[in-house]
């Protein structure tokens, strides 16, 4: 700012919540702490996801989503702006736990009324609060998915997201990281539209995830791994002259040393090739010690997915009289003990499923089965739509 007027990069900054502190002399957002996004590595992160976003999708909205093949890219913010339409749907669940940054979704308008009018089943549903709180519940459905995945790397202990909160707003008044971010794009597609479900993670945290996945300095690690054992091998096939070819590949450091223990190898091969130096006492050692060899066999567990077993049908007919607690399960959630000593009457408890969400028939707290709830005369009731699985019974034992 130099003649007291305000450039558009400023007004961008003050919309999304950017102090215009933060911009450099030249009008533009200052750049951050240098970050390595390896796209590559978080594609892994992304093709595990695509199936369970499809299917939890489907089952929320009742509709056969389609799912291709999600797209990484490493963007700043204005690279952003230009993919995105005039007003969007953006839902903030930054990471509160494991990991911290900026982590957020964004849906064009017609995708998110797509969704509202699918849960709400209704044609063109109002696009209300009521509205916006359904887009969170879809965020926060793939969100722990996310969770779920991450926490298979063993690198992110505690790893938690804050409750998603959606806002319906132009784009220039979104929040988005100023520095350079992963934007992550899952196309999907229902009944012949296609549709996209963006989701932007900050740099730092995005990183993180790429180094879980095998990129930055995993990666490194890697190809200098790959590096010396590519010498190795070439020395080994074609005797210890070839060998230096190999270690020439490698950095420096590694070539000091190699180079050091190859000075004293052609004394101890002295009268014999190169290429024979004790190899017969090593086949010896070798063919001794496969005779102490343990006999290790696999564990086989039975197939849980099959039909019915052979002999239960023999004795059931001597418990047909007997009682047994059968219990519909609406949903569950988890309060803080301050939550629970605060309620009183009027308190509105939200719970894990979603209005019109299959309820869950237990047996002695056991789930056998999903229903939907109904109205018999004055009494609840519940009509059986799904009988559980022996695979899924024991999947869902809690």
């Amino acid at each position: 700012m130099s003649d007291g007027a305000i450039s558009q990069d400023e007004i961008d900054a003050l919309l999304s919540g950017v102090s215009v502190d933060g911009l450099n002399s030249s009008g533009h957002v200052s750049g951050g702490p240098a970050v390595n996004i390896d796209t590559d590595a978080l594609l892994k992160f992304a093709e595990n996801l695509k199936e369970p976003l499809v299917q939890k999708l489907n089952n929320m909205t009742g509709a056969s989503f389609s799912g291709g093949e999600p797209i990484v890219e490493a963007l700043d913010r204005d690279a952003l702006l230009i993919k995105l339409p005039e007003v969007v749907v953006s839902v903030t669940s930054d990471f509160s736990s494991g990991l911290s940054g900026d982590h957020q979704y964004i849906l064009a308008p017609e995708f998110a009324q797509k969704l509202v009018n699918l849960i709400s089943k209704e044609d063109n549903a109002d696009f209300d609060d009521m509205a916006l709180s359904c887009i969170s519940d879809v965020v926060s459905m793939h969100t722990g998915s996310e969770v779920d995945e991450l926490g298979k790397t063993g690198k992110f202990p505690g790893l938690a997201c804050n409750p998603a909160e959606a806002v319906n707003n132009p784009k220039a008044m979104i929040r988005i990281p100023q520095n350079k971010f992963a934007l992550f794009s899952y196309p999907l597609t229902l009944e012949g539209q296609g549709y996209t479900f963006w989701e932007v993670i900050g740099g730092s945290a995005a990183e993180k995830i790429g180094n879980a996945y095998g990129g930055g300095a995993a990666a490194e690690l890697e190809d200098v791994s790959s590096v010396l054992d590519m010498g190795m091998n070439q020395g080994m096939a074609m005797g210890q002259p070839q060998m230096g070819m190999g270690m020439n590949q490698m950095p420096m450091g590694m070539q000091m040393g190699m180079n050091q223990m190859q000075m004293g190898m052609p004394q101890m091969g002295m009268g014999m090739p190169m290429g024979q130096m004790a190899m017969p006492q090593g086949g010896m050692g070798m063919a001794q010690n496969m005779g102490n060899i343990p006999n290790v066999q696999t564990l086989q567990y039975p197939n849980l997915q099959g039909g019915n077993i052979g002999g239960e049908q023999g004795n059931i007919s001597l418990i047909m009289d007997v009682f047994m607690e059968m219990t519909v399960e609406l949903g569950r959630t988890k309060k803080q003990i301050k939550d629970i000593l605060g309620m009183g009457e009027g308190t509105i408890i939200e719970l894990d499923k979603l209005a019109g969400e299959p309820v869950d028939i237990l047996v002695n707290h056991k789930p056998i089965a999903k229903g939907e709830v109904v109205v018999i005369d004055e009494n609840f009731g519940v009509r059986v739509t799904e009988i559980l699985s022996p695979l899924e019974r024991v999947s869902d034992l809690r």
